[in-house]
């Protein structure tokens, strides 16, 4: 599996969101210019997040984006698929957007495949926005203790 850049930014649009969870709605100029994400990039993937209701979006002065939910109840896997679609290496292991391969029945890749798709997406699923989070402020601290390590 190979993470677009569309999943990159939105991954990381979603942690400096998760940050600031509670503060308010955040502007995408703030978001694009912490993230060094290219603004117009940016507005197409947080209208993509926010049509599938992992974002609200509000209109005026103080408006911008925020989290729909609380960040330990939106995970990674979420916004991936959001994004990206199916999470699997080869289209005859997906359970999203399954396309049968003429070789299926005898393939001994396509166990190792589903293996494959079940470790990624076992992973994902499972890690949450705060879990990001927490390793943000883990690696903030150990940097400013001198240790560096890289832990995202």
């Amino acid at each position: 599996m190979k993470l677009s850049k569309k999943s990159d930014y939105a991954l990381r649009a979603m942690i400096y969101l998760s940050m600031n969870y509670r503060k308010g709605a955040i502007q995408i100029k703030e978001i694009s210019t912490n993230e060094r994400i290219p603004q117009k990039f940016l507005e197409n993937i947080l209208l993509i997040l926010r049509k599938v209701g992992i974002l609200n979006s509000k209109i005026g002065l103080k408006g911008g984006y925020e989290l729909a939910r609380s960040p330990d109840l939106i995970t990674l896997g979420e916004v991936i698929r959001a994004l990206d679609g199916a999470i699997a290496p080869l289209d005859c292991v997906s359970k999203m957007s399954y396309k049968p391969c003429s070789e299926e029945v005898t393939c001994v890749i396509r166990g190792v495949m589903i293996d494959i798709r079940n470790a990624i997406t076992d992973v994902l699923d499972r890690m949450t926005f705060a879990d990001m989070c927490n390793r943000v402020k883990e690696s903030i601290e150990s940097k400013e203790s001198g240790v560096l390590t890289y832990t995202i």
